[in-house]
């Protein structure tokens, strides 16, 4: 109430100075200054074109009807009364009006770029502050809090309300409580509407980026354009997808160190285990091989070695996981021979595949594979490794090799129980094991990833086919040597 007193006040003061200025006029043309009518017409006209340009419609329009009274009243015929004896006269009144009118028409369209100009540029500047403050927010504060104290204060609103989805908390700021519902601010971010409250001058909308809204903001007051608002909406929604995207960066950092510690550790701890059962083997190899204990003490020994062997497998194991998931598996490819790299692996299983009827079906004439020889090795290791401990002991193997398309493909076929399709979806996870056979085969899990892994390097496939009851094949597939592939 108090402005608009104000002004009318100054409205009311603006009128009387319209009129003084024509009375002073008058005053300068009829004590003083001796001019013809032309003249004094002239200078009434100018007067009111300051006058509409300066001040607006209504007090030019006063100074219109003064300057006519004036001008009829003082300088044309008959002076002294307000009688227009000559037509002529009534075309200067209609000249002042029409004046009047188009000059602050004028003045008022040109006055209102002038403010909206103003404002634009003051909206970009406190648009620029706003972004660069929100750059310098604390990321280890409550983000969306410091969000709307800085919308209230760059903008100096009276208040703001700011909608968190991810928490579902709701944030006021601002020298007074914004007049919105707690229920608006979540309709608008749920529904990604906007609402306006010409009553109470507060708007709310939600806030997203290219996707669902992320939450919603509510400010009160409108010295802010639809624009601008959209803006801070836009800046608010990147701030906290970069505070998102920072956290998820951190957070997948401090995983990774956390898996190269452990890792590394893990690498440590194998090498120091394996480091004493290199001589516990040497020593229970001479003891069975001397013969000279009893047969009780030989199956002492037997189970020794067995045992010393399969803790000696899942420390290698252990070693090759923690290798690859460091990134510290370093390939050093070259041209290899399939039928050598099997034949490597099969000599090096021999006593364990003793009295089983392994067919291999690898021809001498493929084409040479792009590969690194120790970490395919470990892959046809594995794989041979497994189907034993998962098929009954005599139980056939059939190991082939064929060219397709780029690739030589190699699979492992076996008569065991099977695979079924939900164990197939997860068999190359990392520490799975089948359910029917977890409590009776010991294993750590992690030989087929490790396989995957190894051939994922080479950019090759590995996979599984199997049904329940009828065995599974094993296969995978290595790109062939690039002058074996061009030829």
């Amino acid at each position: 109430m108090t402005k608009v007193l104000l002004a009318r006040v100054f409205k009311l003061f603006r009128v009387l100075g319209a009129l003084g200025l024509v009375g002073g006029v008058t005053f300068l043309y009829t004590r003083g200054v001796s001019v013809n009518n032309v003249t004094v017409a002239l200078t009434f006209l100018l007067v009111v074109l300051v006058v509409a340009t300066r001040w607006g419609l209504l007090e030019a329009l006063a100074a219109s009807v003064a300057g006519m009274l004036c001008f009829n009243y003082f300088f044309l015929p008959p002076i002294g009364t307000l009688t227009i004896a000559d037509p002529q006269n009534w075309a200067a009144l209609f000249a002042f009006v029409v004046t009047a009118l188009i000059a602050s028409e004028l003045s008022a369209r040109a006055q209102k770029q002038a403010a909206q100009s103003t404002r634009r540029q003051r909206e970009l500047e406190r648009l620029y502050t706003l972004s660069r403050n929100l750059l310098l927010l604390d990321s280890r504060g409550p983000l969306a809090q410091q969000i709307a104290h800085q919308v209230a204060q760059v903008f100096e609103l009276p208040g703001v309300a700011f909608f968190d989805r991810l928490s579902d908390r709701i944030h006021r700021a601002g020298p007074h409580d914004i007049p919105v519902e707690d229920s608006k601010l979540r309709d608008a971010a749920l529904q990604g509407t906007v609402f306006h409250d010409a009553a109470a001058r507060t708007t709310v909308m939600p806030i997203n980026l290219g996707g669902p809204p992320i939450g919603s903001l509510g400010v009160q007051g409108t010295s802010i354009s639809e624009a601008a608002l959209q803006s801070i909406a836009s800046l608010t929604a990147i701030t906290l997808e970069r505070a998102h995207v920072q956290d998820v960066a951190t957070r997948a950092e401090a995983a990774r160190q956390s898996d190269e510690l452990k890792s590394t550790l893990l690498d440590a701890l194998a090498h120091e285990f394996k480091t004493p059962l290199t001589p516990i083997k040497a020593a229970v190899t001479s003891m069975l091989s001397d013969g000279c204990s009893s047969p009780t003490h030989q199956e002492l020994l037997h189970i020794i070695n067995e045992e010393t062997d399969r803790l000696n497998t899942m420390l290698t194991e252990a070693i090759q996981m923690s290798r690859i998931e460091a990134g510290q598996v370093q390939l050093r490819r070259s041209p290899q021979s399939m039928s050598s790299l099997v034949r490597a692996q099969l000599e090096r299983l021999a006593e364990s595949l003793e009295g089983r009827n392994v067919a291999v079906e690898v021809p001498e004439n493929l084409p040479r594979v792009s590969a690194d020889p120790e970490f395919i090795g470990i892959v046809i290791w594995q794989l041979l490794n497994n189907a034993m401990r998962y098929t009954p002991p005599g139980s056939p193997l059939t190991l082939r090799a064929h060219m397709e398309g780029s690739e030589v493909v190699v699979s492992l076929a076996d008569r065991g129980p099977g695979i079924s399709e939900p164990e197939q979806q997860r068999i190359f996870e990392k520490f799975y094991r089948g359910k029917a056979h977890r409590d009776r085969i010991p294993g750590t899990g992690v030989g087929l990833t490790i396989a995957q892994e190894i051939v994922r390097a080479h950019h090759g496939r590995i996979w599984v086919e199997s049904q329940p009851g009828k065995g599974a094949k094993f296969s995978f597939s290595v790109p062939c040597a690039p002058k074996e592939s061009s030829a």
